[in-house]
C-alpha cells in the first residue's frame, strides 16, 4: 500500500511529499507552510474550471460527430460545415490585430535561431546529453553518420579511417567557406591561421595572405595570440569554433593543425514531462522532478559505462574565451532548457484532493516545475538556465483560446503562489490541436504576456485531424494524408500567425521533429525546408543531429526570411478545414491488410516498452526495420488510423485483430535479442502490453480526443501491481 501524508486538505504520496519537504523546498525560500496552504488552494480553485474545459471538449465533439452523421457523404457541404463550426463556438470571433508583449526573454529564444531537442526528463543520461549538445563537433557528427558516404574506402572501419576522415575535413572546410568566408581563397586551402592585434589572418598553400570577408566574424580565442588552442566566430547569430591541435591524428595531419570544427548546436531543449514519458503515479513523479532539480541547481550527474570505461556525466560550464582587445568573452555552454508540463486532460494519484478525487496533472507540475525553477532564479547554482530571471514551461494539448486562457490563470496563481513577480513563468503553445490552429491568433491573444513559443506538432495535429472527424468519412491512408491540403496550410499558418503576431526577434516559432535518426544526410537534404518555412527553432532527435541540423541556420538567416514572409498572403482557413478523407476507397484486401499492419506493427513495437519497461519514447523499429522515434503522438495517429477504418467498414474486427497478433510476433522478433523483453505473442490473452494496444484501437474512437494516456496509464499500472504481487 502507496504511503501517503494528509495536508492542507491533501493526501499527498509520501515519495513527492518527502522530494518536496527535503529537496525541492530548501533553499527556494517558500516556507513549507507557505507552500502547501497556497498549492491547495490553487488545487482547490482551479480542479472544476479544468473539468469544465474538458466537458466542453466532448460536448463540442458530440456536436461535430452528429453534424457529420446528418450531413454525410453526399449530403456535406463545406461551407454549411464552416458555419455550423462557428454557430457553435469551434471557431472563435478573430480578436484585434496585436502584438506579444513578452518580456525578460533570453536571447535563445527571442535572438538567436538554431536547433532545439526534447528530451524525457525521467532519462537522467539523456538529458545531461540534451543540456550539454549547446556545443558539438561537427567532424564526430559527420564522421559517424551517414551525411559522409563509404562509398571508395570511406566506410566506418576501426578506429579512424583517414580516407573518411579526409571526406569529413573536406565537408566541414567547405562550410567554412560558406559560414566564414575568406577574402580570397577558401579554408581548404589554409597552412596556417594567425593573430595579431588588429584582425585574424590565414596563410594560404599558394603564400597569399588572407583576411575574413566579414572581419567582425572572428570575436575571440583561447591560448595566446601567437599560439591559439581556439578561434571562435559568429555568423547569423550562432557560433563557431576552429581548434587546433599539433599532437592529435587529425591536427598533426593538416596544414595549419585544425583538429575539429565546433558548432553551437541545441540553442534550446525541452526537457519532457509528457509525451516522451511513461509516468503514471507519484513515483514516477518524483523521478522527473528530481531530475529537474538537478538540472535547475546545477549538481545533476549520471554514472556512465562506454567502451569500457567508467565516468561521470556531468553539466558542462560556461565557455570563455579573450577577444583581441583584452576583453573577456563568455559563452553559455548549455542548452537553455524548457520544461513540458502535462496538458489539462490527466489526473495523477500522486495528491488527491479534499473530495477524495485525482488532481489534475497539469497542475501538479505546473506548481512542482515552477518551484524547483526557483533554485535556478535564485542562483543555487553556479551554472545558470536563464539569464534573464525567467521560468519557461511548455503547455501542450490545449484546445482553443478558453484553454490557454485557463494556463495563463494557472501560471498567474503559481506566481503568487511562489512570490514571484507576474509573467515570470513563459508559456510555449503547441499548436498541436485542430481547435488551437483554427484559433491560433485568438490562442496567442490569451497569454501574449507572457508568450515564447509557438511549434506545429504534425503528428499529434493529424491525430486530432482524424479523431475530430471521425465521423465525417473513411481517412486517407496515412502516407496520402501528408498530401491533403490542410497540412501545407497548417504549418504555413502557424509561421503567419505568429509574425503577425510580433514573435520575430521575440519568440520563438518552431517545427516539429526529424523522426529517422539513423537518416541524416536525408535530414540534411530536406529539413532545412523548416528554416525556409520561417521557423526560427525545429526539433531534432539527438545531440548529433543538433549539430548537423545547425548547419541550416548558417545558410538562412531566418529574421531576415521572415520579414519577407510578413508580406505573403496568409494561410487559407478553408485548407486547415479541409478533412483528409479518402477520395477512393476502392482498396485492395491486399491494400487494406498493407495498411493495418504497418498502423498496427506501429502501435505494437512502441506500446510494449511503455507498458512493460516504462520507456515512454525511444528509437523503434518499423515494419521494414528502420528506426524511428516514436512518442504518444505516433501512437495517437495509429490508433485513431484504424478506428476510422473500423468506424467505417473499410476492415473488420477480425481483419484487426488477425493483423495485431500477426505484428505482434513480428514485433517480438524485432526485440528477440532483449534479455528483459517479454513476448506478447505467447500468450496474447495475458500480455498486458498486447491487452493495452488492442484496447488503443477497439476502443479509439471513444477516447477522449483520441488520445493514448488515458488507456497507456491504465495498463501501466496494472502492469506494474503486476510486477509487484
Amino acid at each position: 500500500m502507496t504511503q501517503t501524508v494528509k495536508l492542507a486538505g491533501l493526501t499527498i504520496n509520501q515519495d513527492l511529499f518527502d522530494f518536496i519537504e527535503h529537496e525541492a523546498l530548501p533553499e527556494s525560500g517558500i516556507p513549507s507552510p507557505q507552500f502547501w496552504q497556497n498549492f491547495a488552494e490553487i488545487i482547490n480553485d482551479l480542479s472544476d474550471d479544468n473539468a469544465q474545459l474538458l466537458i466542453k471538449r466532448d460536448e463540442l465533439q458530440a456536436k461535430i460527430d452528429n453534424w457529420h452523421q446528418d450531413n454525410f457523404g453526399d449530403k456535406f457541404n463545406f461551407a454549411s460545415y464552416k458555419q455550423f463550426l462557428t454557430d457553435i463556438g469551434y471557431l472563435a470571433p478573430v480578436v484585434d490585430d496585436f502584438s506579444i508583449s513578452t518580456e525578460n526573454v533570453d536571447a535563445e529564444l527571442a535572438s538567436i535561431a538554431g536547433p532545439q531537442l526534447v528530451v524525457p526528463i525521467m532519462n537522467a543520461r539523456f538529458a545531461l546529453n540534451a543540456v550539454n549538445a549547446r556545443w558539438g563537433s561537427l567532424y564526430d557528427a559527420l564522421y559517424g553518420t551517414d551525411v559522409i558516404s563509404s562509398e571508395n574506402g570511406a566506410e566506418k572501419a576501426g578506429a579512424y579511417n583517414p580516407v573518411r576522415g579526409a571526406k569529413v575535413i573536406s565537408y566541414a572546410k567547405d562550410y567554412l567557406d560558406q559560414a566564414i568566408p575568406l577574402t580570397n581563397g577558401s579554408h581548404q586551402d589554409v597552412v596556417a591561421y594567425h593573430l595579431n592585434e588588429q584582425q585574424l589572418m590565414v596563410s594560404l598553400s599558394n603564400g597569399e595572405q588572407s583576411s575574413l570577408q566579414d572581419v567582425n566574424a572572428f570575436i575571440g580565442f583561447t591560448g595566446s595570440i601567437n599560439q591559439p588552442n581556439t578561434l571562435v566566430f559568429k555568423h547569423n547569430g550562432l557560433h563557431l569554433e576552429l581548434v587546433f591541435d599539433a599532437t592529435s591524428e587529425i591536427g598533426k595531419a593538416d596544414p595549419s593543425t585544425l583538429s575539429d570544427v565546433i558548432l553551437e548546436s541545441a540553442l534550446t531543449t525541452i526537457m519532457d514531462c509528457e509525451d516522451s514519458v511513461a509516468a503514471v503515479d507519484g513515483e514516477d513523479k518524483v523521478i522527473a522532478y528530481r531530475n529537474w532539480l538537478g538540472l535547475m541547481q546545477g549538481n545533476l550527474t549520471e554514472n556512465i559505462s562506454k567502451g569500457g570505461q567508467e565516468f561521470t556525466r556531468k553539466m558542462n560550464s560556461d565557455r570563455n574565451y579573450q577577444s583581441l582587445s583584452g576583453d573577456t568573452i563568455a559563452l553559455k555552454g548549455r542548452s537553455l532548457m524548457f520544461v513540458r508540463n502535462v496538458g489539462h486532460l490527466m489526473t495523477n494519484s500522486a495528491i488527491i484532493d479534499s473530495q477524495n478525487r485525482e488532481i489534475p496533472e497539469g497542475i501538479l507540475d505546473a506548481m512542482i516545475t515552477s518551484l524547483i525553477a526557483l533554485h535556478d532564479l535564485k542562483g543555487n547554482s553556479s551554472l545558470s538556465n536563464s539569464n534573464e530571471g525567467s521560468i519557461y514551461i511548455v503547455k501542450p494539448k490545449m484546445h482553443g483560446p478558453d484553454e490557454v486562457q485557463f494556463a495563463d490563470t494557472l501560471f498567474a496563481r503559481v506566481e503568487d503562489a511562489l512570490s514571484l513577480p507576474r509573467n515570470t513563468i513563459k508559456m510555449g503553445i503547441m499548436d498541436e490541436e485542430r481547435r488551437t490552429s483554427v484559433n491560433l491568433k485568438n490562442c496567442i491573444h490569451a497569454a501574449k504576456e507572457r508568450v515564447v513559443f509557438i511549434n506545429t506538432g504534425f503528428l499529434d495535429r493529424t491525430g486530432d485531424e482524424i479523431h475530430t472527424s471521425m465521423a465525417a468519412g473513411p481517412m486517407a491512408r496515412k502516407a496520402d494524408i501528408k498530401l491533403t491540403p490542410w497540412i501545407g496550410a497548417y504549418e504555413n499558418n502557424n509561421v503567419d500567425v505568429g509574425l503577425a503576431c510580433g514573435f520575430s526577434q521575440k519568440a520563438q516559432i518552431g517545427k516539429g521533429m526529424w523522426p529517422i535518426p539513423d537518416q541524416m544526410a536525408n535530414m540534411i537534404a530536406t529539413k532545412i525546408n523548416h528554416v525556409e518555412a520561417g521557423a526560427n527553432t525545429a526539433w531534432v532527435p539527438s545531440p548529433t543531429a543538433a549539430t548537423l541540423h545547425a548547419l541550416h541556420y548558417h545558410r538562412v538567416d531566418v529574421f531576415a526570411l521572415q520579414q519577407d514572409l510578413m508580406q505573403r498572403e496568409a494561410a487559407s482557413l478553408d485548407d486547415i478545414l479541409t478533412i483528409p478523407l479518402a477520395t477512393d476507397t476502392n482498396w485492395s484486401n491486399d491494400e487494406i491488410t498493407e495498411e493495418l499492419d504497418n498502423n498496427a506493427q506501429g502501435i505494437l513495437g512502441y506500446v510494449v516498452r511503455w507498458i512493460d519497461h516504462g520507456v515512454g519514447c525511444s528509437k523503434v523499429p518499423d515494419i521494414n526495420n528502420v528506426g524511428l522515434m516514436e512518442d504518444r503522438a505516433t501512437l495517437r495517429i495509429s490508433s485513431q488510423h484504424i478506428a476510422n477504418w473500423l468506424q467505417h467498414g473499410i476492415c473488420t474486427q477480425e481483419q484487426v485483430q488477425t493483423s495485431l497478433e500477426k505484428m505482434a510476433r513480428t514485433v517480438d522478433g524485432q526485440n528477440a535479442n532483449d534479455p528483459s523483453y517479454q513476448a506478447m505473442s505467447n500468450d496474447f490473452d495475458n500480455s498486458i502490453a498486447f491487452k493495452a494496444a488492442s484496447a488503443l484501437v477497439f476502443l479509439g474512437a471513444e477516447q477522449p480526443s483520441g488520445y493514448t494516456e488515458p488507456l497507456l496509464h491504465q495498463f501501466r499500472l496494472d502492469k506494474k501491481a503486476s510486477n509487484n504481487s
